[in-house]
C-alpha cells in the first residue's frame, strides 16, 4: 500500500513540476522590452514543405538590447522567415537588408506593460489550474486506495502531503510571475 501511495506522490509532483515548467516557458515568450532570441520561439517557417522552427533555418541573435537579427542559412529563406515573423502576430516588422532580417524592439508603453503583466498573471493562473488538477487526481487515487484497504490515517496523511505539494508549487508559480511583473514594469 505504501508503495502505491509513494507512486501517487511522485506522479502528482511530476504533474505539478510540468505545470511550473510550462509557466516558465510561457513567461519567456512575454517580452519585457529587452530583445531575446526566445521571442521568436513560436515562429515556424515553411521550409521545403515542412513547418520548421525559425531557429532551425537561421541564426537568431541579439547584437544589443533593442535588436534581434535573423540570418538565414540559405538566402532564399529571407522572405519566408520575414513573412512567418509577421504572421506569428508578435508585433514585429522585420527589416530585410538582403543578407539579414533586423527586428527593432520598440520600448514598451505603460499600457503595453500592463497588458503584459495581465498576460503573465493569466499564464500563472493556468499553471495553478494544472497544479490543482494534479492535486485532485492524487486525492482521488488516495481515496481509491483507501477503499482497497489503506488505513484512514495514512489516507489523511497522504492528502495532507498532497496539499503541501500543492501549496509549494502554487507559491513557485506566484514567485515566477512576481519576478516577471517586476521585470516588465522596470523602465
Amino acid at each position: 500500500m505504501m508503495e502505491e501511495l509513494e507512486a501517487i506522490y511522485q506522479k502528482a509532483e511530476a504533474a505539478m513540476s510540468k505545470a511550473i515548467q510550462h509557466l516558465e516557458d510561457e513567461l519567456l515568450k512575454i517580452r519585457a522590452g529587452k530583445a531575446n532570441p526566445s521571442m521568436l520561439s513560436s515562429v515556424h517557417v515553411d521550409y521545403y514543405g515542412t513547418m520548421t522552427p525559425a531557429s532551425q533555418v537561421a541564426n537568431i541573435s541579439t547584437p544589443d538590447a533593442r535588436t534581434i537579427t535573423v540570418q538565414p542559412w540559405e538566402k532564399q529563406m529571407l522572405d519566408p522567415i520575414g513573412t512567418a515573423i509577421i504572421n506569428a502576430n508578435l508585433g514585429f516588422t522585420p527589416q530585410n537588408n538582403g543578407d539579414v532580417l533586423i527586428i527593432s524592439i520598440p520600448p514598451l508603453t505603460e499600457e503595453r506593460r500592463k497588458e503584459l503583466v495581465k498576460k503573465a498573471r493569466s499564464e500563472a493562473e493556468h499553471a495553478k489550474v494544472g497544479i490543482r488538477n494534479a492535486r485532485k487526481d492524487a486525492n482521488e487515487a488516495i481515496k481509491k486506495l483507501q477503499k482497497d484497504g489503506l488505513p484512514e490515517d495514512a489516507a489523511k496523511d497522504g492528502e495532507a502531503h498532497i496539499q503541501e505539494l500543492t501549496n509549494t508549487y502554487s507559491n513557485k508559480a506566484d514567485k515566477h510571475v512576481d519576478r516577471k511583473e517586476e521585470d516588465i514594469m522596470k523602465i
